[in-house]
């Protein structure tokens, strides 16, 4: 027994959710099924974020569904309504552009 994918959420709007599990965990395993999945949502022009945002786990991996320029502008629309930084300091963005 490898594994298992299960795809559900609300699809009908565009949003897939992905739960994977496999008998054992390992970071090894993680290494491996994370970029192929990005990956593949980057090739398909899809997002890896939904209605909910990023979350401050996977906020660097942006990079794999928004591009360098949007990732700028969203940096910048963040510092105009909030140049204090205050309001949920690190967990919004990527501190680079870059995947």
């Amino acid at each position: 027994d490898k594994g298992h994918v299960v795809g559900y959420g609300h699809l009908g709007d565009g949003n897939l959710h992905l739960n994977i599990s496999c008998p054992t965990y390992t970071p090894e395993v993680e290494a491996m099924i994370e970029p192929f999945v990005y990956e593949w949502t980057s090739e398909q022009r899809g997002s890896i974020s939904a209605e909910h945002g990023i979350g401050s786990m996977k906020a660097e991996c942006l990079a794999y569904s928004k591009s360098k320029p949007a990732i700028d502008l969203m940096k910048q629309i963040k510092k105009s309504m909030d140049p204090n930084g205050i309001m949920n300091p690190y967990k919004v963005l990527p501190q680079s552009s870059d995947p």
